[in-house]
């Protein structure tokens, strides 16, 4: 019985305090550029599907910087290319916007079998840069009140004792 994914998912807008935007290059699309998604597991809420699928494709623990969810969702039609994902009656997915703020643009690893490359744009550079319009919408999002929550400078939980870099 083939397992299908669930049409329900987060995208995560990794980000810094003068809004350089973390972008991914699709291994299955090179030139496609994307922030960090995902679908969501079951049993999972949507914050531990954020946080694990920065885990998953960055390799940055969420628990060490801050995690917000914009509560932002929108439905889009899933592309036909990726439909075989999902159950046949499946063509919409939900997806539901985080932000996590990082004190700088930070090193990240990629997990090969899904993105290429990884780098950090100006804001405006990364919502021209991405293939998707809702990641361009959610990134848009930054210059508004709304994410100004996510632009604060917190202390990194995950620093060393004395340490003031990451």
């Amino acid at each position: 019985m083939k397992i299908y994914k669930t049409p329900v998912s987060v995208l995560v807008i990794i980000h810094t305090p003068d809004r350089q935007v973390l972008l991914l290059e699709r291994a299955d699309h090179p030139g496609y550029w994307q922030s960090v998604t995902g679908s969501q597991n079951q049993g999972e809420t949507l914050l531990q599907t954020a946080a694990r699928e920065v885990a998953e494709e960055t390799g940055l623990d969420a628990s060490c910087y801050e995690l917000t969810d914009w509560n932002i969702q929108s439905e889009y039609e899933i592309y036909e290319e990726w439909r075989w994902r999902y159950a046949p009656e499946v063509t919409h997915n939900t997806e539901h916007v985080f932000g996590l703020l990082v004190p700088a643009p930070v090193p990240v690893t990629v997990a090969a079998r899904e993105h290429l490359r990884f780098a950090w744009f100006p804001l405006e550079k990364a919502v021209e840069k991405v293939f998707s319009p809702t990641n361009a919408e959610a990134i848009r999002k930054l210059t508004s009140d709304k994410s100004d929550r996510n632009n604060r400078s917190e202390k990194n939980p995950c620093l060393e004792p004395g340490r003031t870099d990451s």
